[in-house]
Order: structure tokens, then C-alpha cells, then sequence
């Protein structure tokens, strides 16, 4: 009697020992972007956050800092890659400054909407360049969110009518190799600042123009401090939600799917959002007084694509790709 009751009391006590280190297994997911908490990408952050926690009831702990609360924008590409978080929004412009033969993926005028995208992803192409993507900068590509088609948002009124009338604006680029030779291919004179400080930029004259989709526009309220919008069209834009080697590595199968189709929910989220809010935007922008033109398209089409295609980074690109990418659109 004595030995059992020894035997239920270690037993209990055992159980005691062994239930804070199963509390402690989850799995933290630091996942970070330098958006706004008003902007539907991060709103989708927290739809990624809800829908993971159903599939996998108490598994994740998904923590969520937007406004580059965590990281500064720039530094979160490193910060992910060292495992400082487990997931970001990556641009396809960073993935070409580590990898330029896919700088490709981030020509003007190239993909034609959120559809488009993931067809891409889906295809030989897109698992090659997923495969690359992981072995070259440790990271997944889990799904590619429709950021918006990105127009011209300058601070004064100006007759924009082709890429020559873009000569002289300091046009605002996030800091990288890709974006800043698309300001170049627009006509501009890009500057490179952080999302952050481009409202204030806009504000003092120290850049005259930002590009980014109108509900950009709208979450990050640069209507303010601007007085145009011109619909250049010129980049359907996606970000690609991704999660580092170190964590996948990690997950079961089962997990790892949790995980993707959690992503593919929040980019579904976010990619109608999106649509909804374009459709609506360009009456809200004129209620606030900003004067909203469309300029000659096929003129800026033409002379972004031969920017391009007549660069030395148009000589890395994987041959006969840009065919079969147009070709993937419907």
C-alpha cells in the first residue's frame, strides 16, 4: 500500500513537471511588416493568424508587428534569414537583388493581376523558382498577396503624358536594386527612403512622388500631403508571405500545409479586398480633392519594357520565360 501510494504521488508530480514543457512547445511564428495596422495586408496577417489556430488548434503562437515595429523596413529580409522572425511579406525586388535572373518578375507591365500570380507559382516555372528561392535565401514562398496595381502619387499638379514628363521627379522607391531601376525605366529620378518617413517626405518636398497601389494610398492617408494621382498601371504588384528554412525544416507535413493554406486564405482575404477597395478609391481620392489623370499607357508600357529588355540585367534572365509568363495570362 505504501509503494503504491510512493508510486501515485511521483507519478503525480511527474505530471506536474512534464505539463509546463508540452505549454511550452508551440511553435512562434515573429511575423513582421512595415505596413500599417489600417492597410489590408496586415489585416490579413491576423486572418493568417486565426485560420493557422484552426487547422492547428494550439500548436503556433503567431505574434504580429506591423509598422516596423519590429524591424525597420530593409532590415527584415536579414532579420527573417537569421531567424530573428519566422515570417515577412518578401518583394519579388528582394529576391532579384539576391538572385538578379529574377529580376524578370519584377519588369513593368509583366503580370497582369493577382490570378496571374499564382498560376505562375503554380507552374514548373514558379516551383523552379520557389526551389531557388529556398536553396539560395533559406526562405519559403507559402503565396503571393495581390498588393495593388501601382499608380503615380505626386505631391503637386503636373501634366504627365508620357515618361518624358517624368524627368526631374524625385520619385520615392523603396531602397533596393529592383525597385530603384523601375523609377529609372518610369523616367524618374528615384529615391530611395522607407516607408515610414514618406509621408513626412511628401510633406517637406524632400521627394515630389511615391508609386503604390491606391489603398496604400488610402491606408497610409499620403492623400494629404498630394495633390495628383496618374494611372500609369505600370506594376501589378504582389508580395509573397514566407516563412524561413529554419522553421519549415521544423514542421511536419501536416504543418506545412496548415501553414500554406492559412497563407492562401489570408492572400484570398486580401486579394478581393483589394479589388473592392481600386474599384472605389479613384471618386474618394477626387472627393479629397486631388486631381486624377490618365496618362498615354502604351507610352509608358512600351518605353518600361524596352528599359528592360534592352538592360544588362534583361542578360540573366532564364530564356523563353517572359513568353511563357505572358502566356499564363488569361
Amino acid at each position: 500500500m505504501t509503494s503504491y501510494r510512493f508510486a501515485a504521488a511521483a507519478l503525480l508530480c511527474c505530471s506536474f513537471l512534464v505539463a509546463p514543457a508540452v505549454a511550452q512547445d508551440k511553435i512562434t511564428l515573429k511575423y513582421s511588416t512595415a505596413s500599417v495596422p489600417t492597410d489590408l495586408h496586415t489585416k490579413a496577417m491576423h486572418v493568417f493568424k486565426d485560420a493557422l489556430e484552426a487547422k492547428m488548434p494550439g500548436r503556433f503562437d503567431t505574434q504580429i508587428y506591423d509598422s516596423s515595429a519590429l524591424f525597420a523596413q530593409g532590415k527584415d529580409l536579414d532579420a527573417l534569414q537569421r531567424g530573428n522572425a519566422e515570417m515577412i511579406y518578401l518583394s519579388f525586388q528582394l529576391i532579384a537583388d539576391s538572385l538578379p535572373q529574377y529580376s524578370l518578375l519584377t519588369a513593368g507591365y509583366l503580370f497582369q493581376d493577382a490570378k496571374h500570380y499564382r498560376t505562375f507559382l503554380a507552374s514548373d516555372l514558379g516551383q523552379k523558382f520557389k526551389a531557388d528561392v529556398s536553396d539560395e535565401m533559406g526562405v519559403q514562398l507559402l503565396d503571393t498577396c495581390y498588393l495593388g496595381t501601382r499608380q503615380l502619387n505626386l505631391r503637386s499638379v503636373k501634366d504627365i503624358q508620357t515618361p518624358a514628363d517624368m524627368a526631374g521627379v524625385k520619385l520615392r522607391m523603396p531602397g533596393s536594386d529592383a525597385w530603384l531601376f523601375l523609377g529609372k525605366a518610369l523616367g524618374a529620378n528615384p529615391t530611395p527612403l522607407p516607408f515610414g518617413e514618406v509621408y513626412l517626405g511628401l510633406q517637406t518636398g524632400t521627394i515630389d512622388a511615391q508609386d503604390n497601389p491606391l489603398p496604400t494610398v488610402d491606408a497610409a492617408k499620403f492623400y494629404e500631403v498630394t495633390k495628383q494621382i496618374t494611372l500609369t498601371n505600370h506594376l501589378v504588384d504582389g508580395v509573397n508571405v514566407t516563412v524561413n528554412n529554419q522553421t519549415w525544416d521544423k514542421l511536419t507535413d501536416d504543418e506545412k500545409a496548415a501553414m500554406t493554406a492559412a497563407a492562401q486564405e489570408s492572400c484570398d482575404y486580401n486579394n478581393e479586398g483589394r479589388y473592392k477597395e481600386e474599384a472605389r478609391l479613384v471618386d474618394f481620392f477626387k472627393e479629397k480633392g486631388l486631381t486624377v489623370t490618365t496618362p498615354d499607357v502604351d507610352a509608358f508600357r512600351k518605353h518600361v519594357q524596352d528599359y528592360y529588355v534592352n538592360s544588362d540585367r534583361s542578360k540573366e534572365w532564364p530564356k523563353g520565360w517572359i513568353e511563357q509568363i505572358n502566356a499564363m495570362a488569361e
